[in-house]
């Protein structure tokens, strides 16, 4: 029996024209020894590749050949196969007629398949061929992360939580995958991981537990299954073990932190808890050591800002200033200046909360409120450390900022962050906090105001035709650089349908000349400042973003949200 299987297959493969009498030999006795799907070791051996190896063998065995990413299914389509069922075989039900089951598989040659689903479905199957990739997609999509868990977690009617467990630094791909919260646990914090999400919510909400996961600044809903609801409070009670939290305490705020490993990179997440109505809400931040530090040459910085940016830096002293709202990339812009300067004969000192990315070579010291550990008393110790160069996670205060700024009139250079619209309005600031005029003046160096806009995906990005009226209207220059063109955002499988794929920064830097300090020490209005700085050759935030636009880096779409307070 097992010789005429074979005999069937060699003789399908041979009917596709893809492959020698050698490798269809090879293919299945490879297939004998391991197990797993012809397709599988066609890709594997590089005999061809899945979609075409597909497609072709459709063809010849009379079976659709069907793409699923921008393909719709009825609902009552999925409930015909068991959730176990989809993710068991990796098949998905596509559409049902004439009283048959069509089901898109990837392994058609799998003899036990066909009886498994007819079993599963009740009903007639008809088989149509789809990439093993694509199957998986639609599955999350249609059934949502870790349908098969929660299946097993409604058919068991129980789980584990251990209050005991311990995660640590563990790789995510060993973590005990038996107590079924713990493994959907592990589902969703993996896909967000490998999306390059920043952020992940659980938020409950009256009748359901949504998931969104922030991908390039903008929140994505995680599709999960209906059913999930059901188990809130374990899902959430899991988390709180793995960060060292009181699962108990169910009415305060808390925070916690988790040690992962994935695919070998340390992996650290501050997670957040906050009583709500229909109860807990976590977040989980995503801090990524390897994926997150930037050089400066990667920052996204015009050739004119870079040359710039290099002088402030490389100055003996005084204050540079990195300004934006929360999450425009502040400090990973510190930290792309710190390491261009990090060399053997400067000592670099830090203090910050929290301590986002190590750096080898500079001494970084954690901010403890609780132990009265502050950014003035560590800033009052510093001083006697002989450091060179000092970076202060934030002002805050006018303690902090007095101590800045003696530090940098004493011959150290300083680098901090403030939360200010643009680079002009960091002056203002510090003046409103009670910083005296002419310490400012004499004081800071350079402003960066900057912000993060989302990069359009190289693949699928498309010319477009703005109308000429809406330029004129938001201001964008007539006579782009080189007569480039305006692209816009399209969507494809790689940049997962949004159209845009990673983040770059746009810039506004101010260089602190003798005519800015006057008007410092007379106490300008910030637009007066802001004026002063463009006419002595400033690129606004907005002009830098236009010059991304027209060079096909983003879109007027994302420079407009992005600039849209400043301007």
């Amino acid at each position: 029996m097992a010789e005429i299987a074979g005999a069937y297959l060699a003789d399908l493969l041979k009917r596709t024209g893809l492959f020698s009498e050698d490798q269809v030999e090879a293919a299945l006795d490879a297939a004998r020894k391991d197990g797993g799907s012809i397709t599988e070791h066609v890709a594997r051996l590089g005999f061809a590749n899945e979609d075409a190896f597909l497609e072709t063998l459709a063809g010849v065995m009379k079976f659709p050949f069907v793409r699923l990413a921008s393909t719709n299914i009825d609902p009552s389509v999925l409930a015909r196969l068991p959730t176990k069922v989809v993710f068991q075989y990796n098949v998905i039900p596509v559409s049902f007629e004439n009283n048959a089951l069509l089901v898109a598989s990837s392994d058609p040659l799998n003899m036990a398949l066909m009886d498994a689903l007819r079993l599963a479905a009740g009903a007639r199957v008809r088989l149509a061929l789809s990439p093993a990739a694509d199957i998986g997609k639609a599955a999350k999509k249609f059934y949502g992360v870790g349908a098969e868990t929660v299946d097993r977690m409604i058919r068991d009617d129980r789980f584990e939580v251990n209050p005991d467990a311990r995660l640590g630094k563990l790789d995510l791909g060993e973590l005990d995958q038996e107590a079924s919260v713990v493994k959907f646990v592990n589902q969703i914090i993996w896909e967000a991981f490998q999306q390059n999400a920043t952020d992940i919510h659980f938020e409950p909400m009256e009748n359901r537990l949504r998931i969104r996961c922030r991908v390039d600044g903008v929140l994505h809903e995680t599709p999960v299954p209906s059913q999930l609801t059901r188990f809130q409070a374990a899902i959430i009670s899991r988390i709180k073990v793995m960060a060292n939290m009181d699962i108990a305490e169910k009415r305060l705020p808390m925070d916690g932190r988790i040690g992962l490993r994935a695919q070998g990179e340390d992996v650290d997440i501050r997670v957040s808890t906050m009583p709500t109505v229909y109860g807990e809400s976590v977040s989980l931040r995503l801090l990524r050591g390897k994926a997150s530090f930037v050089e400066l040459a990667k920052l996204g910085m015009s050739e004119r800002d870079s040359t710039l940016i290099r002088k402030l830096i490389n100055r003996p002293n005084g204050i540079v200033l990195v300004t934006g709202p929360t999450g425009s990339g502040k400090t990973t812009s510190l930290y792309a200046y710190l390491h261009e300067i990090n060399t053997i004969d400067q000592r670099i000192l830090t203090v910050e909360e929290p301590i986002e990315y190590e750096m080898p070579g500079i001494n970084q010291v954690l901010v403890r409120t609780d132990i009265g550990l502050t950014f003035a008393k560590t800033l009052r110790h510093f001083l006697r450390q002989d450091p060179d160069i000092i970076m202060v996670g934030e002002i805050r205060d006018l303690d902090t900022a007095e101590i800045a700024i003696q530090a940098s009139l004493t011959g150290h250079l300083v680098f901090s962050t403030l939360h200010t619209n643009d680079a002009a309005g960091a002056f203002t600031r510090l003046l409103d906090i009670g910083v005296e005029p002419f310490l400012v003046a004499s004081a800071v160096v350079g402003v960066v105001a900057q912000r993060l806009v989302r990069r359009l995906c190289t693949v699928c990005r498309r010319a477009g035709r703005p109308d000429a009226a809406f330029l004129r209207e938001i201001g964008f220059p007539a006579g782009r650089p080189g007569g480039a063109e305006i692209f816009e955002a399209g969507g494809c499988e790689q940049c997962l349908g949004t159209g845009f794929r990673g983040r770059s920064g746009i810039f506004e830097i101010l260089h602190v000349t003798e005519e800015i300090e006057s008007l410092v020490i007379g106490r300008s209005p910030t637009g007066d400042i802001k004026q002063k700085a463009i006419a002595q050759g400033m690129t606004t935030l907005r002009d830098d973003g236009w010059e991304k636009t027209a060079t096909g880096v983003t879109t007027i779409e994302e420079v407009l949200r992005a600039t849209e307070e400043n301007e």
